[in-house]
C-alpha cells in the first residue's frame, strides 16, 4: 500500500466559540487525488486552514510524512513539500505574473530549475504566458486562480492542497481548472481537493470524504460516492 503522506486525527476547530470541525479523521496516501466535498459552511475550509496552520486546533493532530506538523508555519510546510492554494487565491496583486511565480519558488536556490518550472507553468496555462508582464491585480478571477495554482507548483510540492479552486469561475474556466488539477495529479503530485462542485470533484478523484456540519458522514472510492443515492440527492441535485 502507498505511504500515507498526510493524516488528520481527531481534528476539532472553533471560530469565535462556534465549533466548525467536530472530530475529523482523514488521510491522503502518496499518488492519490482525494476530495473533501460538502455544502457551504460544512467545515471544509476550516479543515484546510487547520492543516496548514492558519487556524489553531482545539484538539487533535495533523501528521505529514509521519511527523506531527501541529503549530508549524507556512514556511516550514512549504519547505517540507506541502503547498496550499487558498480559497480566494491570495496572489500578489502589485507584482507581475512572472514575479508571482518567482515568489512561489522562494525556498529554492536553483535558478535554472526555477526558470524551467516557470516554463512548465506557462505550458499548463498558456494564458499566463501571454500576460507574463501583467500585474496580477488586473487579471480576471479565473486567471488569478491559474496563477495561484502555478505559484504553488513552483515549490515542487509532494502534496498540493486546493481549497475551492472553481468557486466563482465561469463554466469554461471551471473546465480548465479541473483539467489542470487532473494534469498535475497525473504528473505525480498528490492532491487534496476541497470543492463545492461535488460532481466534478468526484469524477477526477480516487477517494472522497463527505462533510456535513463539521463531521465526516461518508467516505469511500469517489466512483462509488458519485452514484450513491444520498450523495446524488444532497450534492448533485438529483
Amino acid at each position: 500500500m502507498p505511504q500515507t503522506l498526510l493524516k488528520v486525527k481527531g481534528l476539532k476547530v472553533a471560530y469565535g466559540g462556534i465549533q466548525a470541525v467536530k472530530g475529523v479523521d482523514l488521510e491522503v496516501r502518496e499518488g492519490e487525488l482525494v476530495t473533501l466535498i460538502g455544502s457551504n459552511g460544512a467545515g471544509k475550509t476550516s479543515t484546510m486552514k487547520a492543516i496548514t496552520g492558519s487556524l489553531p486546533l482545539l484538539e487533535g493532530d495533523i501528521e505529514y510524512l509521519g511527523q506531527s506538523i501541529r503549530g508549524q508555519g507556512a514556511w516550514d510546510l512549504v519547505k517540507s513539500g506541502l503547498a496550499m492554494v487558498p480559497e480566494g487565491r491570495g496572489v500578489f496583486t502589485r507584482m507581475t505574473i512572472t514575479e508571482n511565480l518567482q515568489m512561489g519558488a522562494y525556498i529554492r536556490a536553483d535558478g535554472a530549475g526555477v526558470d524551467a518550472d516557470i516554463d512548465k507553468v506557462f505550458t499548463l496555462f498558456p494564458r499566463l504566458k501571454e500576460r507574463r508582464d501583467q500585474l496580477a491585480g488586473t487579471m480576471s478571477g479565473g486567471e488569478q486562480q491559474m496563477l495561484a495554482m502555478g505559484r504553488a507548483l513552483m515549490s515542487r510540492p509532494k502534496v498540493l492542497l486546493l481549497d475551492e479552486p472553481s468557486m466563482g469561475l465561469s463554466p469554461i474556466m471551471v473546465d480548465k481548472i479541473f483539467e489542470v488539477v487532473k494534469d498535475v495529479y497525473t504528473q505525480g503530485v498528490t492532491v487534496l481537493l476541497v470543492e463545492q462542485n461535488a460532481s466534478r470533484a468526484l469524477k477526477i478523484a480516487d477517494r472522497a470524504y463527505v462533510m456535513e456540519s463539521g463531521l465526516l458522514t461518508m467516505t469511500g472510492p469517489a466512483k462509488d460516492l458519485l452514484v450513491d443515492p444520498r450523495v446524488r440527492a444532497a450534492y448533485l441535485g438529483e
